[in-house]
């Protein structure tokens, strides 16, 4: 199968390529970045600006997608280009994959959800769950982890000591909040892009547990 990975350089990202490289189920992993991948047999890893996808790309036609695209108030620097990068960009990739033909698409979303939050990270994450299930992606999923297990390129000092917390508690909590490691978020994502089932779908946090 032919698999289109967007946000191949962030945490689950990263997990998801390594895996979809060593994947014999999968020939051919095209990753759009925004800067160049270390180069492998199984790779086409197009450089690309978000701000202006190339429409006409023939790698935008794949038997899947699996978008681990996203960023962090800090990092993007206002609500305004937080919601471009989590919102705008992975809608962007769906509309062009599903017009080149694409049928699957797995989205790498977040626990809490729902486009009617008062909180604006979960309403973002919602109100994209919201406009991909309108696209008509004949198998969607999305799989949605409370906080992730693993060591970011970025350093984020908060979310790595609450981490470690949860860590430490993780037998004494129910499922649902309990740490998620990055790679079993990249294996469900890899799952359901390898094995599309009609309909939309949810992975929630305590199946990733």
């Amino acid at each position: 199968m032919k698999l289109l990975l967007v946000g191949p350089t962030g945490l689950v990202g990263r997990h998801v390529l390594d895996m979809a490289l060593a994947d014999p189920r999968i020939d051919e992993v095209t990753a759009p970045a925004r800067r160049e991948l270390p180069p492998h047999p199984k790779l086409l890893a197009p450089v690309v600006d978000f701000e202006h996808l190339p429409e006409d790309a023939g790698w935008w036609r794949a038997d899947a997608v699996i978008c681990t695209l996203g960023t962090t108030m800090r990092t993007a620097g206002s609500p305004a280009a937080f919601r471009r990068v989590d919102h705008d960009y992975p809608l962007a990739v769906a509309e062009l994959a599903l017009r080149s033909g694409t049928p699957a698409y797995a989205l790498n979303s977040a626990i809490g959800a729902d486009p009617a939050s008062r909180f604006f990270y979960n309403r973002t994450k919602g109100e994209l769950e919201r406009d991909l299930a309108g696209l008509g992606f004949a198998s969607l999923t999305f799989v949605r982890p409370g906080l992730i297990g693993g060591r970011r390129e970025e350093f984020r000092l908060g979310e790595r000591a609450f981490a470690a917390a949860l860590s430490l508690a993780g037998p004494l909590l129910p499922r649902r909040w309990r740490l998620n490691p990055a790679t079993a978020i990249a294996r469900a994502l890899i799952e359901a892009a390898v094995n599309p089932k009609p309909g939309v779908h949810i992975v929630a946090a305590e199946q990733l547990a």
